[in-house]
């Protein structure tokens, strides 16, 4: 099988928590050797955050570190800062979430890099940029707030409330991988790197999709709707006689579909509710009806005929329910990650993405603390291998695959 698409590539890793790592190990799922630059004695954040923890450490520092390798350089000291300015020199790719400024205050930022290793491609991530907003903590639950999301998010009568994972994070990790992987292309043509700039506030305002333009276009203002889709009905959760279930009728044909499975095949031609623009508009009469049809059996009796008649519809599953599913559609939704001795140590869940071609699918299991330092310390500190062998494996560093 071919190596990994990014195979070759060296990324320097100075990000920590959540939206940096998650990025890195993008990359490293695609084939790049990432070496995560770490605190000497604590490392990165949210290997203390916790519970829960595995076997072998905290599930949230798990969740966006595997596939790397791990080096604790104290950045105050000078021969340490040497070493990770060197790692710097080397990397095709360089990732950090310090406060703006931080890198460019220990000749870390990217002008100076960049005058030595043109083809860099550097990203950092803030919470809020780096103009007004530089000052500002870019923790992910106050840019849900103060970006909008919340104030969408929860029952229209109750409080607002945040995602249920940190939702804002993620996005910009995606938003990251996809930036360095333009940059890469571009680097192709031109030969030379870039200066990405990615912050929080923007990747999550960039999400907000119809929600966004809502306001932009028609100056509405969205509101909080429970699970009501502010431009659909129904696409939302309809209570049934033992637990709610999700209804979403995508068109016309799709709502008398749900109509006659229910036994009120009348409401489709009803001109209050036969087409959509008409069903949003008399919302509030539609959904008492629909539940009161829907209260004479279960959800998941409900969702099995709504599906059998095209009609698009699930219960509300737990996550352990919902990668059963996935599994029972062949989706795959986990691997088996493995540590230095290839020995198995937990299930994660896969990056998303299936090739065709198929490429062996690196497994190496989130790295310990400094797990691979001698090595990669090594290799740095050998001035001869600068240029030669950017992205040579360390001798304890190769990632298992499977």
């Amino acid at each position: 099988m071919p190596a990994g698409p990014l195979s070759g590539l060296l990324v320097a890793d100075f990000s920590r928590v959540l939206a940096g790592p998650l990025a890195t190990m993008t990359l490293a799922d695609l084939g790049a050797r990432v070496v995560k630059v770490e605190r000497p004695g604590t490392g990165d954040d949210t290997r203390t955050w916790g519970p829960p923890f595995s076997a072998t450490g905290a599930t949230y520092f798990e969740s966006a570190n595997r596939n790397k390798e791990s080096v604790c350089l104290d950045l105050t000291d000078p021969g340490d800062l040497q070493l990770a300015r060197e790692l710097a020199l080397r990397a095709d790719v360089l990732v950090e979430n310090f406060k703006p400024g931080g890198m460019a205050k220990l000749g870390l930022g990217y002008a100076e890099l960049s005058a030595t290793n043109p083809g860099l491609i550097y990203a950092s991530i803030t919470g809020f940029g780096s103009a007004g907003g530089a000052n500002l903590m870019g923790y992910d639950f106050i840019v849900q707030a103060l970006g909008g999301l919340m104030s969408i998010t929860g029952e229209e009568d109750g409080s607002p409330t945040k995602a249920g994972v940190a939702l804002v994070d993620v996005l910009t990790a995606k938003d990251t991988a996809i930036g360095v992987l333009a940059a890469l292309a571009a680097r192709n043509i031109s030969g030379r790197g870039a200066h990405l700039e990615l912050n929080l506030l923007s990747s999550l305002q960039g999400a907000l999709a119809n929600q966004g333009q809502a306001f932009l276009g028609a100056g509405k203002v969205p509101h909080r709707m429970g699970s009501a889709h502010p431009s659909i009905v129904p696409y939302q959760l309809l209570e049934c006689a033992d637990a709610p279930l999700a209804v979403a009728c995508g068109n016309d044909g799709q709502f008398a579909k749900l109509t006659q499975v229910l036994g009120i095949a009348g409401l489709a031609r009803d001109p209050r509710f036969a087409t959509n623009n008409a069903r949003v508009e008399h919302r509030a009469e539609l959904v008492p009806l629909l539940e009161d049809a829907l209260s004479t059996s279960s959800a998941l009796i409900w969702q099995d005929k709504l599906i059998d008649a095209g009609v698009p519809a699930g219960h509300v599953a737990g996550i352990d329910e919902g990668l059963d599913y996935a599994e029972s559609l062949g989706l795959e939704p986990t691997i088996e990650v493995r540590n230095a001795a290839g020995q198995p140590v937990g299930r994660q869940i896969r990056h998303p993405i299936t090739w065709t071609p198929a490429f062996p699918a690196p497994v190496a299991a989130p790295p310990t603390l400094g797990e691979h330092g001698d090595g990669i310390r090594a290799w740095l500190a050998d001035a001869g291998s600068a240029g030669v062998d950017r992205c040579g494996a360390t001798p304890s560093a190769a990632p298992a695959t499977g």
